[in-house]
C-alpha cells in the first residue's frame, strides 16, 4: 500500500481552484493535472507499506497531539527552481503550528519504524507534474528544461497573484494512494483531530 499523511480542504477553496485550474490547464496540456477533488497539503509521504502495518500506524497518529491550523493559500511557482520547471505548486502560508504538526507526525511514524525526513518541511499543494521525478522542491538529477510549463509560466506572469482564502485545519488524515490509469486515487484510511485546547511541547 502507498501511503501518505494529509490536511484536506474546505470545499470553497477547494472550488475555487478548480475554477483557476479550469482557466490554466490548457496553458500546458501536456502535464499530469491533479484534478480539484484530490487536492491535499502532505504532511508526510510514508510510501509502500505492507497492509498489517495499517494498524500500527494508524495507532501511531492517534497519539499526535496538537492544536488546530490556519492555513492561507496564495500564489504560486515550479520547483525546483523556475528555470527547472518540473511541479507547478500552490502556495501555502501557515504559522510554525503547521511545520510542528508535520514534525510530531515524523517522530510518531519514526516510532513504527518509518524512517525521519531529512529535509525541512516545506507546505506545498501540488498542481501539476510536467517531467518526470518525485514532486518534491529539490532537485533531481534528471531535471531539465521543461518546455511544457513554459508557456504556463509566461501566461501566469502576466496575471494577478491568485488568493484562494484561508481555512482552520482541525483534523489529519491517513490516505491510501493508488496509481490507475486515469490518475491517482484517493483513500481516506483513518481521521485524526486537533484539539483546540491542546498544549504541546516540542521534544
Amino acid at each position: 500500500m502507498r501511503l501518505f499523511i494529509a490536511l484536506d480542504l474546505e470545499e470553497e477553496i477547494r472550488q475555487r481552484m478548480g475554477r483557476f485550474l479550469d482557466g490554466i490547464r490548457e496553458f500546458a496540456p501536456e502535464a499530469r493535472w491533479v484534478r480539484p477533488e484530490f487536492l491535499h497539503v502532505t504532511l508526510k509521504f510514508i510510501g509502500e507499506r505492507p497492509a498489517e502495518d495499517v494498524p500500527r500506524i494508524q495507532q501511531a497518529l492517534s497519539s499526535v497531539a496538537g492544536p488546530p491550523v490556519e492555513i492561507a493559500f496564495r500564489g504560486h511557482g515550479f520547483f525546483p527552481s523556475a528555470k527547472l520547471l518540473r511541479v507547478f505548486w500552490l502556495g501555502v502560508e501557515a504559522g510554525p503550528e503547521l511545520a510542528a504538526l508535520a514534525k510530531r507526525i515524523d517522530r510518531a511514524m519514526a516510532n513504527v519504524g518509518i524512517p525521519k525526513e531529512e529535509h525541512a518541511y516545506t507546505p506545498h499543494l501540488t498542481l501539476a507534474r510536467g517531467g518526470i521525478g518525485p514532486g518534491n522542491p529539490r532537485r533531481e538529477k534528471q531535471d531539465g528544461r521543461n518546455a511544457g510549463f513554459r508557456r504556463l509560466q509566461e501566461k501566469l506572469a502576466a496575471l494577478p497573484v491568485p488568493d484562494f482564502g484561508r481555512m482552520t485545519a482541525r483534523e489529519f488524515f491517513l490516505y491510501e494512494s493508488q496509481l490507475l490509469r486515469g490518475g491517482s486515487r484517493y483513500t481516506k484510511l483513518g481521521a485524526f483531530n486537533l484539539q483546540s485546547s491542546t498544549t504541546v511541547k516540542d521534544q
